[in-house]
């Protein structure tokens, strides 16, 4: 099976690490190519079904099981490659994102290579998240169907609900753990295996594949005396890694925790998986970190440095999308907040849609293979792509443009849920789904007016121009 060749960026912030008590999971999904189409639904609930899942990628085969749960998802327009829903928040208010992918050492790859018909990146969410009931339950889900079917490459997986987080990293084709986030840290991990010392006498915050003790044992894979850390049994060093992966962690870690992270550099092999922040985290930080491309340091891409070009930023013109879960803890109702990304990170906003809801707007919904600005997701690549085109002078819009959004959201998700609380069953489903709507024609609307704008204040910024001397 060949390796996964996309890459993402997760950051994962635990309860009492959140400004507002919400657990959030948040990853950028990049892909290959800049242009990857993406869908945003309500996959409905079924009962009584009998139907076998066949991955039109590796044909992997799973019997699905007859009753599962309404939930969001970010499907790829082409299907060819399977479903790739990657991400989304189901009715029993857990959500997911699959996956971060993370690369294992030829030393473990030995002795339990990747299953070529095994479970991928492109079956995950399909397979899993309908099923599940509590963040703890998907890793134990997800650990059974590894079980059974194997694994045909390496992922990272998040599972929130309105308590905990789970992180679970897949790296050979049988072998797993995971560890329940701190409610008090926050986590970040760049395409690298980041899960570090294992403590087996604690299965209530950490968990792992039947008989991966004795797998290493008997292979005598620790490289350690007296620990057992994951990263340093399965996990790789290389070049790639130092330009490509421990970059973005040196990032965000400087941002979250800039006294305790004030001596690391950006190829640091042993930046620590879990950190405390030195502040409360908020949305906003999520997305600033997630729309990075190392601002204001010599490897910002959009600078003229010498150094610009050295490491991978977060924020890529290849996102396909990117997602915010936040899981609100709200005794009242449902309020899970599917936070969707369409474009490059850097240039567009974030849009936020109450997970409670059986449809989405038709301009996320319908995406059609060619451009046309009434899609959401073309919208974001066209507003994107005028804005890097000059980015020095329309950089400044462009921010205000997102910071009004941000403020315009929360004010709005204020309302909602004034009302909302009074609401409950269908009465609450149909008007959190009519607010959907509602969201989305803002956020198109704006986008275009600031499109349009920009396009013509383009015109006179072309290289074309000539300025007559007027003593000629």
């Amino acid at each position: 099976m060949k390796k996964n060749t996309d890459a993402c960026t997760s950051i994962m912030v635990g309860k009492k690490a959140s400004l507002d008590g919400a657990t959030f999971i948040a990853r950028n999904e990049d892909r290959v190519k800049a242009i990857t189409p993406k869908r945003f639904v309500v996959k409905p609930a079924v009962k009584g079904r009998h139907e076998t899942y066949i991955s039109p990628y590796n044909k992997v085969t799973v019997p699905m099981p007859e009753d599962g749960m309404r939930y969001t998802s970010t499907p790829h327009l082409d299907q060819s490659t399977g479903p790739n829903e990657e991400d989304g928040i189901n009715e029993a208010n857990v959500a997911a994102s699959f996956t971060e992918s993370v690369y294992a050492n030829d030393r473990v790859l030995a002795y339990d290579p990747y299953v070529k018909n095994g479970l991928a990146e492109d079956s995950l969410c399909t397979l899993i998240l309908p099923f599940i009931h509590s963040a703890r339950e998907g890793v134990e889900y997800t650990g059974k169907l590894v079980a059974k079917y194997g694994s045909a490459e390496g992922n990272g997986i998040q599972f929130s609900d309105e308590d905990s987080i789970w992180y679970m990293e897949i790296v050979t084709g049988h072998q797993w753990v995971a560890v329940r986030i701190p409610d008090d840290c926050y986590a970040v991990t760049p395409n690298q295996m980041a899960i570090e010392d294992i403590d087996f006498n604690d299965p209530d915050n950490y968990m792992w594949a039947d008989g991966i003790r004795e797998f290493v044992e008997k292979h005598q894979l620790n490289p350690d005396e007296n620990r057992w850390d994951f990263r340093h049994i399965f996990g790789t060093k290389t070049k790639k890694d130092h330009h490509y992966n421990t970059p973005r962690t040196w990032f965000a870690q400087r941002y979250l925790s800039p006294k305790a992270a004030k001596d690391q550099m950006p190829e640091d092999d042993e930046m620590p998986f879990i950190r405390k922040a030195e502040f409360k985290i908020s949305f906003e930080d999520i997305q600033y970190i997630l729309k990075s491309h190392f601002n204001e340091t010599p490897y910002d891409p959009m600078s003229d440095s010498p150094q610009n070009k050295t490491y991978r930023a977060i924020s890529l013109s290849r996102t396909a999308q990117s997602h915010i879960l936040q899981v609100r803890n709200s005794k009242k109702y449902k309020s899970s907040i599917h936070w969707i990304e369409l474009g490059v990170p850097a240039f567009n906003p974030y849009v936020p849609f109450f997970a409670n809801s059986n449809d989405t707007d038709e301009s996320y919904r319908e995406v059609p293979k060619k451009m046309d600005l009434k899609s959401a997701y073309w919208l974001n690549q066209a507003l994107a792509e005028v804005v890097e085109s000059h980015y020095d002078e329309f950089m400044e819009q462009d921010t205000d443009y997102q910071n009004e959004l941000n403020e315009w959201a929360r004010r709005k998700i204020a309302e909602v849920d004034e009302k909302a609380e009074k609401l409950d069953g269908q009465e609450l489903i149909d008007y959190l789904t009519e607010q959907n709507h509602e969201i989305a024609s803002h956020y198109n609307k704006r986008t275009l007016e600031l499109f349009y704008d920009l396009l013509t204040q383009g015109c006179e910024l072309s290289k074309m121009s000539f300025k007559m001397d007027p003593n000629l």
